[in-house]
């Protein structure tokens, strides 16, 4: 297929020269944009009276045979062609003939495909969206179930205070719910529209780029030329949204890893979520989780990739710039995927919940809330919290825990213990007792389930 660009040159491209420059295995993927975004051009044209109105309407009547054939199969892109741009041109006008020609008329390849991207992106973002909604829903659903099962909560990975499982759970609704806003903030800055930038001059012709901009489902059109046509703002942004999206995706793996493990066993993934080892067949491994924790660095690669691909480059549009969509896409991809792993296996894991309980019978989590009924009493804290280290340490020695010291041990440290102690340092009692906002309690998860259920509604 012949290069769109070919007048000016007497010799044919070297083929190392085509292979290395063609970006038609991946840009194929926006074939259903560029076709959008021609027939929104072709109509504009023949309404602006640039072409013939019968020629608009052929080439928009064309356009839309060309999709329907690639979509149902019977047309296949031919993977030769320099770009996916040149394709459906050619294709055009092998069909219509010089009808077909007029369609690039005041349109340049360069704000063609900076158009073609955010028509892809924008839809990509919307599943995305959508994957990330499904995924809440199922932490508020399995946050529910376990808004009374103690776990202890961990600083430096060390037992530190009495939560729920589903109070922590609903830590991730929070991070991903952050994500959701992202997303939407970075596709309202990527919904304007460049086509009628040109090259990079803009056109003599009397376009109605606001036209086009309403035909696509876009808020405005860009208000500069050459930055409509080098702009790739966009792609950097959805990259590091996903990015933060596989950081949370990532450390929600770390801890499923971590709690799979015998040491911890607080849950237990599906069989249908996880693998079994070669050699040793007792083996259960969460190898969706250490995957996607793996995946992370992917996308954070795909960012550093577009960052360092834009730093350098001057205005307007250089070849450079055809890095950004495998970049971007390969970003879009591995979320989607991980996403699509990730939501069932945290659906149908098990939680095992006296497991959650007796590790934070044993880490001594409710040390700060017998500190705290020494100050009720009348104690001042620093005095309080040295007393309640001492009986720690006593508990380490004898094997035993805050809830089975005799209050004899009690008294021994301070003589205003009595047995009111231990209801003060009921694991129940401790979680429940806090009643702040955004805390663990019962009631406060019930609140933060109905928030993000809101949220993603």
């Amino acid at each position: 297929m012949a290069q769109l660009w070919k007048g000016r040159f007497k010799k044919e491209l070297a083929k190392e020269t085509n292979d290395f420059n063609s970006s038609i295995k991946f840009d194929s993927r926006m074939y259903a944009q560029d076709i959008q975004g021609s027939i929104a051009h072709a109509t504009m044209l023949g309404a602006a009276g640039i072409i013939d109105q019968s020629e608009s309407n052929k080439i928009v009547q064309c356009l839309s045979e060309i999709y329907n054939d690639i979509k149902n199969g019977s047309l296949n892109i031919d993977m030769e062609a320099e770009d996916i741009h040149t394709f459906i041109e050619g294709e055009l006008t092998a069909r219509l003939g010089q009808t077909g020609k007029r369609l690039h008329t005041a349109r340049s390849r360069n704000d063609q495909v900076a158009l073609d991207i955010r028509l892809v992106l924008k839809n990509e973002i919307d599943e995305i969206t959508d994957k990330i909604k499904e995924l809440i829903r199922v932490i508020c659903n399995k946050a529910d179930e376990n808004k009374e099962t103690i776990m202890p909560g961990y600083t430096h990975l060390q037992r530190a205070q009495p939560i729920t499982f589903g109070h922590h759970l609903m830590a991730y609704a929070a991070m991903l719910c952050r994500d959701l806003d992202r997303l939407k903030d970075v596709k309202r800055r990527m919904n304007v529209c460049p086509l009628g930038s040109g090259a990079l001059a803009g056109t003599t012709y009397p376009l109605d780029r606001n036209m086009v901009a309403e035909l696509l489902g876009f808020d405005d059109i860009s208000a500069n030329s050459l930055d409509g046509v080098s702009d790739r703002d966009f792609c950097i942004e959805l990259a590091a949204a996903l990015s933060l999206i596989m950081v949370h995706l990532s450390r929600f793996s770390e801890e499923i890893i971590m709690w799979c493990s015998w040491e911890f066993k607080f849950v237990e993934l599906d069989d249908a979520f996880s693998t079994g080892s070669s050699i040793m067949p007792q083996k259960k491994n969460p190898d969706i989780a250490e995957l996607v924790r793996g995946k992370s660095g992917r996308v954070f690669g795909d960012l550093t990739t577009l960052l360092t691909v834009m730093k350098g480059i001057a205005l307007a549009y250089n070849k450079d710039m055809q890095e950004d969509k495998e970049a971007v896409f390969d970003a879009v991809d591995t979320v989607k995927m991980c996403l699509n792993a990730f939501t069932p296996m945290i659906d149908t894991m098990t939680v095992i919940k006296e497991n959650m309980r007796n590790a934070a019978a044993k880490g001594f989590i409710n040390a700060t809330d017998c500190a705290d009924y020494l100050v009720s009493k009348g104690l001042p804290f620093r005095d309080a919290y040295k007393a309640t280290g001492e009986l720690v340490a006593i508990c380490i020695d004898k094997g035993l825990t805050l809830e089975t010291l005799p209050i004899e041990e009690y008294k021994a440290i301070c003589d205003l213990f009595d047995k009111e102690v231990y209801t003060a340092i009921n694991l129940e009692k401790c979680v429940n007792d806090r009643l702040v906002a955004g805390g663990p309690s019962a009631g406060s998860v019930e609140k933060q389930i109905e928030k993000a259920m809101s949220i993603i509604k």
